[in-house]
Protein backbone atom coordinates (compact mmCIF):
# COMPACT_ATOMS: atom_id res chain seq x y z
CA UNK A 1 0.00 0.00 0.00
CA UNK A 2 1.50 3.52 -0.94
CA UNK A 3 1.96 5.72 1.52
CA UNK A 4 1.46 9.28 1.15
CA UNK A 5 3.89 12.07 1.87
CA UNK A 6 2.34 14.90 3.99
CA UNK A 7 3.71 18.16 3.19
CA UNK A 8 4.79 19.90 6.20
CA UNK A 9 3.04 23.28 7.32
CA UNK A 10 3.70 26.21 5.72
CA UNK A 11 5.04 28.31 8.63
CA UNK A 12 3.67 31.81 8.37
CA UNK A 13 6.20 34.64 8.47
CA UNK A 14 7.24 36.31 11.40
CA UNK A 15 6.17 40.19 11.84
CA UNK A 16 8.86 42.03 11.45
CA UNK A 17 11.12 43.27 14.34
CA UNK A 18 11.24 46.60 13.77
CA UNK A 19 8.20 48.51 12.64
CA UNK A 20 7.93 51.80 11.37
CA UNK A 21 5.96 54.36 13.82
CA UNK A 22 2.17 55.35 13.08
CA UNK A 23 2.91 58.87 14.13
CA UNK A 24 6.39 59.58 13.68
CA UNK A 25 5.71 63.39 14.30
CA UNK A 26 4.77 62.68 17.60
CA UNK A 27 8.35 61.97 18.43
CA UNK A 28 9.60 65.15 16.63
CA UNK A 29 7.46 67.26 18.29
CA UNK A 30 9.56 65.88 21.32
CA UNK A 31 12.62 66.42 20.16
CA UNK A 32 11.95 69.44 18.48
CA UNK A 33 12.66 72.01 21.90
CA UNK A 34 16.49 70.01 22.02
CA UNK A 35 16.91 70.22 18.41
CA UNK A 36 16.30 74.10 18.19
CA UNK A 37 18.56 74.79 21.18
CA UNK A 38 21.32 72.67 19.60
CA UNK A 39 20.64 74.63 16.28
CA UNK A 40 21.08 78.07 18.04
CA UNK A 41 23.08 77.56 20.78
CA UNK A 42 25.77 75.35 19.59
CA UNK A 43 25.85 74.15 15.68
CA UNK A 44 24.28 77.89 14.80
CA UNK A 45 27.52 79.83 16.57
CA UNK A 46 30.30 77.13 15.54
CA UNK A 47 28.94 77.35 11.99
CA UNK A 48 29.18 81.56 11.73
CA UNK A 49 32.75 81.41 13.83
CA UNK A 50 34.02 79.13 11.10
CA UNK A 51 32.83 81.02 8.65
CA UNK A 52 33.98 84.77 9.72
CA UNK A 53 37.59 82.72 10.37
CA UNK A 54 37.68 83.01 6.61
CA UNK A 55 37.08 86.84 6.32
CA UNK A 56 38.60 90.08 7.94
CA UNK A 57 35.14 90.92 10.07
CA UNK A 58 35.65 93.22 12.94
CA UNK A 59 33.40 94.52 15.50
CA UNK A 60 32.17 97.33 12.93
CA UNK A 61 30.57 95.23 10.56
CA UNK A 62 28.16 93.76 12.60
CA UNK A 63 25.97 95.55 10.76
CA UNK A 64 26.77 94.77 7.40
CA UNK A 65 28.26 91.40 7.69
CA UNK A 66 27.72 90.31 4.18
CA UNK A 67 30.33 93.51 3.22
CA UNK A 68 33.11 92.13 4.90
CA UNK A 69 35.96 90.84 2.48
CA UNK A 70 37.14 87.00 2.23
CA UNK A 71 40.62 86.32 3.11
CA UNK A 72 41.24 82.86 2.70
CA UNK A 73 43.13 81.39 5.29
CA UNK A 74 45.06 84.30 5.98
CA UNK A 75 43.69 84.05 9.64
CA UNK A 76 45.40 81.09 10.42
CA UNK A 77 48.64 81.54 9.09
CA UNK A 78 48.55 84.95 11.32
CA UNK A 79 48.10 82.29 13.78
CA UNK A 80 51.87 80.85 14.09
CA UNK A 81 53.44 84.61 13.58
CA UNK A 82 51.50 85.25 16.99
CA UNK A 83 53.32 85.33 19.99
CA UNK A 84 50.91 85.59 22.19
CA UNK A 85 49.12 83.06 21.04
CA UNK A 86 51.80 80.32 20.47
CA UNK A 87 52.73 81.23 24.31
CA UNK A 88 48.85 80.79 24.96
CA UNK A 89 48.59 77.82 23.36
CA UNK A 90 52.32 76.29 25.37
CA UNK A 91 49.93 77.56 28.40
CA UNK A 92 47.37 75.19 27.93
CA UNK A 93 49.47 72.18 26.78
CA UNK A 94 51.10 72.71 30.28
CA UNK A 95 48.05 73.28 32.10
CA UNK A 96 46.42 70.19 30.46
CA UNK A 97 49.68 67.81 30.46
CA UNK A 98 50.11 68.43 34.41
CA UNK A 99 46.53 68.83 35.46
CA UNK A 100 44.96 65.63 34.34
CA UNK A 101 47.30 63.53 35.70
CA UNK A 102 47.46 64.91 39.03
CA UNK A 103 43.36 65.27 38.84
CA UNK A 104 43.00 61.86 37.98
CA UNK A 105 45.73 60.66 40.67
CA UNK A 106 43.84 62.47 43.66
CA UNK A 107 40.58 61.46 42.45
CA UNK A 108 41.66 57.80 42.28
CA UNK A 109 43.50 57.89 45.78
CA UNK A 110 40.71 59.21 47.43
CA UNK A 111 38.06 57.28 45.74
CA UNK A 112 40.38 54.00 47.13
CA UNK A 113 40.20 55.13 50.29
CA UNK A 114 36.67 55.89 50.60
CA UNK A 115 36.15 52.62 49.04
CA UNK A 116 38.38 50.90 52.14
CA UNK A 117 39.37 52.36 54.70
CA UNK A 118 37.82 55.95 55.22
CA UNK A 119 34.35 53.94 54.31
CA UNK A 120 34.39 52.70 58.15
CA UNK A 121 33.59 56.72 59.09
CA UNK A 122 30.81 58.93 57.65
CA UNK A 123 31.73 57.94 53.60
CA UNK A 124 28.89 60.85 53.14
CA UNK A 125 30.79 63.55 54.97
CA UNK A 126 34.03 62.97 52.68
CA UNK A 127 32.10 62.38 49.87
CA UNK A 128 30.02 65.64 50.38
CA UNK A 129 33.24 67.60 51.10
CA UNK A 130 35.15 66.49 48.19
CA UNK A 131 32.59 67.10 45.47
CA UNK A 132 31.85 70.49 46.77
CA UNK A 133 34.50 72.51 45.50
CA UNK A 134 33.13 70.87 42.31
CA UNK A 135 29.72 72.01 42.59
CA UNK A 136 30.46 75.51 43.63
CA UNK A 137 31.18 78.36 41.37
CA UNK A 138 34.27 79.16 39.75
CA UNK A 139 34.20 82.48 40.05
CA UNK A 140 33.90 82.39 44.10
CA UNK A 141 36.43 79.82 44.31
CA UNK A 142 39.06 82.00 41.99
CA UNK A 143 37.99 85.03 44.05
CA UNK A 144 38.92 82.92 47.07
CA UNK A 145 42.38 82.00 46.20
CA UNK A 146 43.60 85.31 45.60
CA UNK A 147 42.27 86.57 48.43
CA UNK A 148 44.14 83.73 50.27
CA UNK A 149 47.57 84.53 48.21
CA UNK A 150 47.55 87.97 48.37
CA UNK A 151 51.19 88.74 48.95
CA UNK A 152 50.47 91.45 51.53
CA UNK A 153 47.07 90.40 53.72
CA UNK A 154 46.65 87.10 52.07
CA UNK A 155 46.41 84.03 55.18
CA UNK A 156 48.99 81.94 53.31
CA UNK A 157 52.13 84.47 53.26
CA UNK A 158 51.35 85.41 56.78
CA UNK A 159 51.27 81.78 58.27
CA UNK A 160 55.10 81.71 55.80
CA UNK A 161 55.79 84.51 57.88
CA UNK A 162 55.07 82.74 61.53
CA UNK A 163 57.53 80.10 60.48
CA UNK A 164 60.01 82.41 59.45
CA UNK A 165 59.67 82.29 55.22
CA UNK A 166 58.89 85.47 53.30
CA UNK A 167 56.24 84.61 50.93
CA UNK A 168 56.80 85.70 47.30
CA UNK A 169 53.68 87.34 45.33
CA UNK A 170 51.98 84.28 43.89
CA UNK A 171 49.65 85.28 41.52
CA UNK A 172 52.19 88.09 40.06
CA UNK A 173 55.24 86.26 39.51
CA UNK A 174 55.88 83.90 35.87
CA UNK A 175 57.53 81.52 38.70
CA UNK A 176 54.17 80.74 40.79
CA UNK A 177 51.30 82.32 38.94
CA UNK A 178 50.51 79.18 36.12
CA UNK A 179 51.24 76.32 39.18
CA UNK A 180 48.85 78.06 41.63
CA UNK A 181 46.70 77.93 39.07
CA UNK A 182 47.45 74.31 38.13
CA UNK A 183 47.16 73.36 41.82
CA UNK A 184 43.58 75.31 42.55
CA UNK A 185 42.48 73.71 39.90
CA UNK A 186 43.47 70.10 40.58
CA UNK A 187 41.95 70.87 44.24
CA UNK A 188 38.97 71.59 42.39
CA UNK A 189 37.97 69.16 40.12
CA UNK A 190 39.46 65.64 41.39
CA UNK A 191 35.84 65.70 43.31
CA UNK A 192 33.85 64.49 39.71
CA UNK A 193 36.72 62.00 38.98
CA UNK A 194 36.63 60.70 42.72
CA UNK A 195 32.62 60.01 42.33
CA UNK A 196 33.10 58.48 39.21
CA UNK A 197 35.81 56.71 40.05
CA UNK A 198 34.02 55.09 43.54
CA UNK A 199 31.16 54.39 41.69
CA UNK A 200 33.59 51.85 39.63
CA UNK A 201 35.65 50.51 42.02
CA UNK A 202 31.92 49.46 43.65
CA UNK A 203 30.74 47.54 41.39
CA UNK A 204 33.81 45.23 40.83
CA UNK A 205 32.80 41.50 41.98
CA UNK A 206 34.46 40.85 45.45
CA UNK A 207 35.55 37.34 43.78
CA UNK A 208 38.11 38.79 41.36
CA UNK A 209 39.99 40.05 45.20
CA UNK A 210 38.98 37.03 46.85
CA UNK A 211 41.07 35.00 43.86
CA UNK A 212 43.85 37.32 44.01
CA UNK A 213 44.17 36.19 47.97
CA UNK A 214 44.11 33.05 47.29
CA UNK A 215 47.24 33.20 44.40
CA UNK A 216 48.99 35.02 47.52
CA UNK A 217 48.99 38.98 45.91
CA UNK A 218 49.63 41.58 47.92
CA UNK A 219 48.01 44.59 48.29
CA UNK A 220 49.63 46.51 45.65
CA UNK A 221 49.23 43.97 43.10
CA UNK A 222 46.33 43.32 43.51
CA UNK A 223 45.38 46.86 43.00
CA UNK A 224 47.52 46.43 39.72
CA UNK A 225 46.14 43.76 38.49
CA UNK A 226 42.59 44.08 39.48
CA UNK A 227 41.70 47.12 40.29
CA UNK A 228 43.59 49.65 37.20
CA UNK A 229 42.50 46.78 34.63
CA UNK A 230 38.67 46.89 36.02
CA UNK A 231 38.99 50.89 36.34
CA UNK A 232 40.33 51.65 32.56
CA UNK A 233 36.35 52.36 31.12
CA UNK A 234 35.84 54.27 34.42
CA UNK A 235 39.44 56.33 33.80
CA UNK A 236 38.93 56.45 30.12
CA UNK A 237 36.20 58.21 30.40
CA UNK A 238 37.81 60.86 33.50
CA UNK A 239 40.25 61.37 31.14
CA UNK A 240 38.66 62.50 27.87
CA UNK A 241 35.89 64.45 29.84
CA UNK A 242 38.76 66.34 32.24
CA UNK A 243 40.87 66.98 28.77
CA UNK A 244 38.05 68.41 26.80
CA UNK A 245 37.22 71.13 30.04
CA UNK A 246 40.84 71.84 30.82
CA UNK A 247 41.90 72.72 27.23
CA UNK A 248 39.15 75.15 27.53
CA UNK A 249 40.10 76.35 30.62
CA UNK A 250 39.26 80.88 30.88
CA UNK A 251 37.90 82.09 34.24
CA UNK A 252 40.68 80.58 36.25
CA UNK A 253 42.94 83.38 34.47
CA UNK A 254 40.96 85.72 33.75
CA UNK A 255 39.95 86.46 37.42
CA UNK A 256 42.86 85.58 39.34
CA UNK A 257 45.67 86.98 36.79
CA UNK A 258 43.85 88.45 33.63
CA UNK A 259 46.01 86.50 32.02
CA UNK A 260 49.41 88.24 33.59
CA UNK A 261 52.27 88.25 34.50
CA UNK A 262 53.49 89.59 31.00
CA UNK A 263 50.76 86.63 29.55
CA UNK A 264 52.64 83.48 31.62
CA UNK A 265 49.05 82.69 33.04
CA UNK A 266 47.12 83.69 29.04
CA UNK A 267 45.50 80.64 28.54
CA UNK A 268 44.00 79.74 24.38
CA UNK A 269 40.41 80.46 25.34
CA UNK A 270 41.52 83.64 27.35
CA UNK A 271 43.51 84.70 24.28
CA UNK A 272 40.14 84.10 21.75
CA UNK A 273 38.25 86.17 24.14
CA UNK A 274 40.52 89.05 24.30
CA UNK A 275 40.71 88.88 20.57
CA UNK A 276 36.33 89.02 20.57
CA UNK A 277 36.70 91.37 22.99
CA UNK A 278 38.93 93.66 20.73
CA UNK A 279 36.38 93.37 17.59
CA UNK A 280 39.03 90.90 15.48
CA UNK A 281 35.64 88.48 14.83
CA UNK A 282 37.47 86.45 11.98
CA UNK A 283 40.80 86.15 13.83
CA UNK A 284 39.01 84.97 16.66
CA UNK A 285 36.95 82.53 15.03
CA UNK A 286 40.14 80.64 13.22
CA UNK A 287 42.13 80.37 16.99
CA UNK A 288 38.79 79.64 18.07
CA UNK A 289 38.40 76.73 14.83
CA UNK A 290 41.67 75.62 15.75
CA UNK A 291 41.00 74.99 19.48
CA UNK A 292 38.05 72.97 18.77
CA UNK A 293 40.06 71.10 16.06
CA UNK A 294 43.12 69.85 18.19
CA UNK A 295 40.08 69.39 21.62
CA UNK A 296 38.29 66.99 19.21
CA UNK A 297 41.47 65.33 17.66
CA UNK A 298 42.70 64.97 21.31
CA UNK A 299 39.10 62.90 22.21
CA UNK A 300 39.48 60.73 19.51
CA UNK A 301 43.14 59.99 20.05
CA UNK A 302 42.24 58.80 23.56
CA UNK A 303 39.13 56.98 22.67
CA UNK A 304 41.84 54.89 19.90
CA UNK A 305 44.27 54.71 22.80
CA UNK A 306 41.45 53.29 25.72
CA UNK A 307 40.13 51.16 23.50
CA UNK A 308 43.27 49.01 22.09
CA UNK A 309 44.64 49.07 25.91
Amino acid sequence: MATTLERPPVLEKPPPVFRKPRNSWVAWIFVLPFLVVFVVFWAGPLLAGLGMSFTDMRSTDVRDPLAVDVVGVENYLRLFDDELMRKAALNTLIFVVTTLPLTIALGLAAAVALNSGIARLPAAFFRLGYYTPYITSIIGIAVAWRFLLDPDAGPVNQFLGWIGIDGPAWLSDERTALPVIIVMTAWRSFGFDMVVLLAALQGIPKELYEAADIDGAGRWQRFRSVTVPMLKPALLFCTVYSSIGFAQFMEEPLVMTRGGPAGATTSASLAIYNQFGAGAYGYAGAAATVLFTVIVALAVLQFRIGRRS
